[in-house]
């Protein structure tokens, strides 16, 4: 690495929750700068899924985005002529970035009619431990379970 790390960017809570983490789920939904659509998405999908389970909605998202965030992943490494999948921790600062992206990236891959019907399903069936996110996360670890053996490969 020849360059010193960028200074990590202060994000302003969002405007109806006072919470920077939805912030920063809003930054990775939005498309082509549009935030207050990004927003309008948000806040939409967190009504619908107040309705559907009478819990608040902003506790319900952050338990499912708790249940998809992952605790290992494995990272690639050449040893020797060939490639070898190794398993690491994951920062926590990374675990919260890979949840949401997943979770954003499995809303944007159902079935329903509006993005935030779509954010809205996927926030439930992640909440409940089921779902495509989930299953992300259960095959990531897997995958880590399996390739335990070359963890004294580490990453230097």
């Amino acid at each position: 690495m020849r360059k010193s790390k960028p200074k990590k960017r202060i994000l302003v809570p969002d405007p109806k929750f006072n919470d920077t983490l939805v912030t920063r789920f809003v930054n990775n939904m939005m498309w082509s700068g549009k935030k207050s659509i990004a927003y309008g998405i948000f806040y939409d999908a967190l009504d619908k899924v107040e309705a559907k389970t009478q819990e608040r909605g902003l506790d319900v998202w952050k338990k499912a985005l708790n249940n998809i965030m992952p605790s290992v992943e494995v990272k690639a490494r050449r040893v020797g002529g060939s490639t070898f999948q190794i398993p690491i921790e994951v920062p926590a600062d990374r675990k919260v970035a890979v949840g949401m992206k997943w979770m954003i990236d499995y809303s944007r891959k159902r079935t329903e009619k509006t993005m935030s019907d779509k954010l809205a399903g996927e926030i439930l069936s992640a909440s409940k431990n089921e779902g495509a996110a989930v299953k992300k996360r259960e095959d990531t670890h897997k995958m880590a379970e399996a390739n335990k053996a070359f963890s004294h490969f580490k990453l230097s």
